[in-house]
């Protein structure tokens, strides 16, 4: 019997190429996640699209879609430099790991 809510879920911190914004976003297939940020055909007004926010740069990963959203509201609240914080804890040299996931 399939446990309802516990799957693949995904916490991430996109940035883009000058690594000036920072976006933090929750997905449940981070691989096409990644994708239609980076093609957003039906939303060309996102706030990834209009600021080029598609190198990722953090995740962490969740079993529970409650645990995930939870946390990505903790991260959206915090200041710029405790995101800068813990992704250089997880991501030092701040690394692009697009190619890691796809």
């Amino acid at each position: 019997m399939k446990t309802f809510g516990t799957h693949n879920y995904y916490v991430y911190i996109l940035t883009n190429k000058i690594k000036t914004v920072l976006y933090t976003g929750v997905t449940n297939d981070l691989k096409n996640r990644l994708y239609w940020h980076k093609n957003p055909e039906a939303i060309k007004k996102s706030f990834t699209s209009r600021y080029k926010c598609f190198y990722l740069i953090y995740f962490e990963h969740f079993g529970n879609i409650e645990t995930a959203i939870n946390r990505e509201k903790q991260i959206k609240g915090w200041t710029r430099q405790k995101k800068e914080n813990l992704i250089n804890g997880f991501n030092p040299d701040w690394k692009f790991l697009n190619e890691e996931i796809e």
